[in-house]
């Protein structure tokens, strides 16, 4: 799976994004990504950037959702 993640400071408040929670497993098949608006971006981590969505749920960003 060769999905392009955004930086940091490629996401801005609003975007739609599909991020993976932060006690889940990033790397497992079994994971669930939620989707959601980007409320707050904090840092870069290996794992995707890292942030909490407008509702909430903090984790990090595995790809940006762009409209149809």
């Amino acid at each position: 799976m060769s999905s392009e993640r955004p930086t940091a400071e490629e996401l801005r408040q609003g975007l739609t994004v599909e991020i993976v929670q932060e006690d889940q497993d990033v790397h497992s098949e079994d994971t669930e990504p939620l989707i959601g608006e980007v409320g707050t971006v904090y840092e870069d981590t290996p794992d995707g950037p890292r942030v909490e969505l407008k509702n909430g749920v903090v984790g990090h960003v595995q790809s940006v959702v762009h409209d149809e």
